[in-house]
């Protein structure tokens, strides 16, 4: 189905691609979802992170917000020992941490994607020249919202991180213009054009 290069890699990406990569979120559980496994993927590949999706879904509870921001030591450890874990005692404190930055967030506007799709006034993004394949690794827009999410308490994330959770919740069309989930997406979300937005790589 898919005409995006790395969806062709194997089973678990094509799905990913085909399933779920650029298709708007506006669930505040799948959001954050999304955003804590850009977060684990720091440093890491992206296959490893849909090879451990299930088991980070055990540690984490499905990524229920409320049931991670009330985690104490007892499930640091806990999700440290799970087998097949990532064993990275920051990473697993920083989605502790997350959990507790968004419940502020959706305390102050309702929900988390209410503040998150503001930035781009409720629409998809397609950036000229996406399309055809010039993407970057950040932009603009990812270093606007990766700064405030920042000041906001959050942490691993960077404008990098946030331009890949942009790409993967829809903010931003990033499948190429021959592929069907860009004329898919384009079809039943709204959109806007814009020109390339600073960016990077």
């Amino acid at each position: 189905m898919g005409h995006c290069d790395w969806a062709d890699r194997n089973e678990a990406n094509r799905l990913y691609h085909d399933r779920e990569w650029g298709v708007p979120v506006h669930d505040d559980r799948q959001m954050f979802e999304h955003l804590t496994l850009e977060c684990l993927q720091c440093g890491l590949s992206w296959d490893l992170m849909l090879k451990k999706r299930e088991i980070f879904r055990r540690c984490f509870e499905n990524f229920e917000v409320d049931k991670i921001a009330a985690y104490g030591e007892e499930d640091v450890q806990r999700i440290l020992n799970t087998e097949g874990m990532l064993r990275s005692e920051r990473k697993v404190r920083a989605v502790l941490n997350n959990a507790r930055c968004y419940q502020k967030i959706q305390a102050e506007f309702g929900s988390f994607c209410a503040y998150l799709w503001a930035y781009t006034d409720g629409k998809t993004v397609l950036y000229d020249g996406h399309a055809a394949g010039r993407i970057p690794v950040s932009n603009g827009l990812s270093d606007e919202i990766s700064r405030d999410l920042k000041k906001r308490g959050f942490k691993f994330i960077g404008p990098v991180t946030v331009y890949s959770h942009l790409q993967a919740c829809g903010l931003i069309n990033d499948h190429a213009g021959d592929c069907p989930c860009y004329r898919r997406i384009n079809e039943h979300w709204p959109t806007v054009k814009l020109k390339p937005d600073r960016e990077v790589g």
